[in-house]
């Protein structure tokens, strides 16, 4: 289980979480959710030490890792995977040989072996076929699935996405919506999804929090939040122009 404990943050005088808790179960597609900068991706970064809390606990598994140093965080990164908005692959190398390098890095695989295991990662994102392409060769929607496909390399239990569909066409984001929920019933893997795609949200969400002006506004299921009668739930989730919401 992930559990945030009134986390803190600030960049300079700006006050990004002031005071943020909630839970993530095993085995669910989480979504955050709340307008640009509000702080979500922040959030999820502090999982893997990419950023620290200024107060705040955070619990992974019944460990606090939120004061852990460099070497502690190791084994808290391979077992949560983190896949960037954008696919960050090395262009100069196939799709199989990116989904190889953690292994070589990690697992101490030789070149063949690696290939060999890449290839069967690139099989559960339905890119096996693409495994001698490189990136620049496809689209964002499959450098996206690549990039997905690496992160499993580790056989992680937790996959952070940063706004996954965030530039891909309606039909390439519906598929990374169908891969990240097929992750948690086929692998059971817990998956927590930074975005503000609307159509993601209602469609493969098992619960949502929504963070506004540094706190938590709503957490509960898709149901949960159409039934919600506070306006800047409303307006959010309706993408309305005009309402509460702060611009």
């Amino acid at each position: 289980m992930i559990q945030f404990r009134h986390i803190k943050k600030s960049f300079g005088p700006k006050a990004v979480l002031l005071d943020v808790s909630f839970d993530v179960k095993p085995g669910e597609v989480f979504f955050i959710i709340g307008a640009s900068g509000v702080g979500k991706s922040v959030l999820i970064k502090h999982l893997v030490g990419l950023l620290y809390p200024d107060d705040g606990q955070i619990w992974l598994d019944g460990e606090e890792i939120s004061k852990f140093d460099e070497k502690q965080m190791d084994p808290v990164r391979k077992k949560c995977a983190m896949v960037f908005q954008h696919s960050t692959l090395f262009d100069s190398l196939t799709c199989a040989e990116n989904v190889a390098l953690p292994l070589r890095k990690h697992k101490g695989l030789s070149h063949k072996e690696a290939l060999a295991e890449a290839r069967r990662r690139l099989e559960i994102v339905h890119m096996q076929e693409f495994g001698d392409h490189y990136p620049p060769a496809l689209g964002d929607g499959m450098r996206k699935r690549v990039a997905i496909a690496r992160a499993l390399t580790l056989d992680p239990k937790y996959v952070l996405f940063d706004e996954p569909t965030t530039s891909l066409d309606p039909v390439s984001a519906r598929r990374v919506d169908k891969l990240i929920r097929e992750l948690s019933t086929k692998l059971g893997v817990t998956s927590v999804v930074v975005s503000h795609d609307l159509a993601s949200i209602f469609t493969i969400a098992d619960r949502i929090v929504m963070l506004y002006q540094g706190n938590v506004k709503l957490i509960g299921t898709p149901a949960d939040f159409k039934a919600c009668e506070d306006g800047v739930v409303q307006q959010f989730i309706h993408g309305r122009a005009q309402g509460p919401m702060e611009a």
